[in-house]
């Protein structure tokens, strides 16, 4: 008998499959993604380190780095989360209170810095004056003092 005698349920032939090819590419998309973002954030540094920083395109390259992380977070959550793949209502159960959970974050800070503005400003209200109130002493307190 033969010592390297294989039965059919044990050998290994790897195959790659439809799914593997989607995660290459998916790999190789969210490279690209942070490769160009990492190329945008050296360009605020230097914009930032620069003797005249432009603002507007320093907020131009930040809302292009969200835009650029929304997708990779759309790309991770689709293939690698499998979600891609799953029926519209899933989907939407999942999203649905995901973006009303940002939306209460978005609120929440918004109001809160208005609040905090409010309180260290007089929020248009009259200033603060001292009225001087004289206190007059009743007059049988005033003639036990004459005694």
């Amino acid at each position: 008998m033969s010592a390297h005698v294989s039965s059919p349920e044990i050998t290994f032939h790897p195959e790659h499959s439809g799914s593997t090819k989607k995660i290459w590419r998916t790999f190789w998309i969210l490279s690209l993604l942070t490769i160009i973002e990492l190329v945008i954030g050296l360009v605020i540094y230097n914009i930032h380190k620069g003797e005249n920083p432009n603002a507007t395109l320093v907020l131009a390259f930040k809302g292009m780095v969200c835009i650029l992380t929304m997708a990779k977070a759309y790309y991770i959550v689709s293939i690698f989360m499998h979600l891609g793949d799953e029926v519209r209502n899933l989907i939407m159960t999942i999203v649905v209170p995901l973006v009303l959970f940002v939306w209460f974050i978005i609120a929440f800070l918004s109001d809160g810095n208005s609040w905090k503005n409010l309180r260290n400003t007089n929020a248009g209200s009259k200033p603060y004056t001292e009225q001087k109130v004289e206190h007059k002493a009743p007059a049988a307190v005033e003639q036990g003092d004459k005694k």
